[in-house]
């Protein structure tokens, strides 16, 4: 008889890899492992040998990165959703499309279970199996880290000697990564304790900002209906640009930020992120929608945009809520195209000029001088209909003081 089938989400790293050889070895699994680019610096030709020489029956490489960026990321950017007003969602954004395609092996191999290398503590675990039972809720989902007798990272360790499986972690440098496209970031070791600072050793993408370049770099970021499209004029395409603005935003020491934030399941965590190219990104298509978005516009756009991330972070990508908000934010988008130029010097990322044909600012209007179109008269009703409730209060408690004085009389 055959042995049972699994798809494993496969990194290459310490827990998948002994993930690989447990399911094989405890389970009798025959499994089949998937590694999704979306961006991370692997040789994946080497993890492909790597999972083939550890046990896995098949191996499947799936470029992923144009998907990730227009059908994920360009979604969060039009959103401005951003975690706790700190974290740009790196992590959160991959994860959803990974399950998509871990789902779409699965059905292709017959397979009965998905295996995944999330924690029991971690946020992960939730956004795999949410994205899964959305889309193949008939499937299996074996998530070992909540059941095995491994309980540390150490003991991986151990493990993976134990079967000759290569790591290139070791007891002394503990750090967890995770990359793609869009950031990288780092947690584990000594960033576990809040007090300590970390050190700039620990960056792989960003210059430290005293190490930066002495010169200030400007340049012009162009966006269409909302996505950037070009930089200086020059269209890239969607991969390309997130590509080219990491390098120049790594270069300037743009996009470290050091946060404690709030995970799904109830604790607090500490983490280190690089976010360069997305960094720069936010700051300019914020800039820019201060330009064409109307007011009222932009204040419920800010409200949606902090539900939207949450739905992002807690992995509930497919869910109705997200389709309907994503809905209203891409009708708000059509104007948000334009001209946003950008200012990097030693960590810091400023827009300092923005232009657009669908801009609402009007010279004629704010100029401090004489106009044909405001009639400043006009602002004393305004202001006496605006006050109004304010008056009302006021002479209502005068009122009532006076009365309280004459009956105490």
């Amino acid at each position: 008889m055959k042995n049972k089938k699994v798809v494993l989400a496969y990194s290459g790293g310490l827990d998948t890899s002994v993930i690989l050889k447990w399911l094989e070895v405890e389970h009798g699994y025959d499994v089949i492992a998937v590694c999704i680019d979306v961006g991370q610096k692997e040789d994946f030709a080497e993890v492909k040998k790597k999972a083939l020489m550890t046990g896995a029956k098949k191996v499947y490489v799936l470029d992923v990165q144009k998907e990730f960026v227009e059908e994920y990321l360009y979604k969060g950017i039009k959103a401005g959703a951003i975690y706790e007003n700190d974290y740009l969602l790196g992590t959160a954004y991959a994860r959803p499309l990974i399950a998509k395609k871990l789902v779409e092996v699965a059905e292709m191999e017959g397979a009965e279970a998905i295996a995944h290398g999330a924690t029991g503590k971690g946020n992960d675990q939730v956004r795999f199996e949410a994205g899964i039972k959305a889309l193949a809720p008939h499937l299996k989902i074996i998530a070992p880290w909540r059941t095995w007798t491994l309980k540390s990272r150490e003991d991986c360790i151990d493990y993976a000697v134990k079967y000759n499986i290569p790591v290139n972690v070791t007891k002394k440098s503990i750090y967890s990564r995770d990359e793609n496209l869009w950031h990288i970031s780092h947690e584990g070791g000594e960033l576990e304790n809040p007090e300590t600072p970390h050190h700039e050793s620990v960056y792989m993408w960003v210059t430290p900002p005293e190490l930066a370049p002495e010169k200030a770099e400007n340049f012009t970021i162009t966006f269409e209906q909302g996505v950037p499209v070009a930089v200086d004029g020059k269209p890239y395409g969607s991969v390309e640009l997130i590509q080219h603005l990491n390098d120049i935003g790594g270069k300037h020491g743009v996009g470290v930020i050091d946060i404690v934030e709030n995970r799904l399941v109830g604790l607090k965590s500490r983490g280190v992120y690089e976010t360069p190219g997305g960094t720069i990104i936010y700051e300019a298509h914020k800039a820019l929608e201060k330009l064409v978005l109307d007011r009222a516009t932009l204040s419920y756009k800010n409200m949606v945009a902090q539900k939207y991330s949450e739905l992002i972070y807690d992995g509930m990508w497919f869910s109705d809520l997200m389709g309907a908000l994503t809905s209203f934010v891409e009708t708000t988008q059509v104007n948000v195209s334009g001209e946003v130029q950008m200012k990097l010097y030693k960590g810091s990322c400023t827009s300092i000029g923005s232009t657009s044909c669908n801009s609402l600012y009007s010279e004629e209007f704010v100029t401090f001088g004489e106009d044909d179109v405001y009639n400043q008269q006009d602002a004393e009703g305004f202001i006496n209909l605006f006050t109004l409730p304010l008056k009302m209060k006021a002479l209502k408690a005068i009122e009532k003081e006076n009365k309280n004085e004459s009956e105490s009389a």
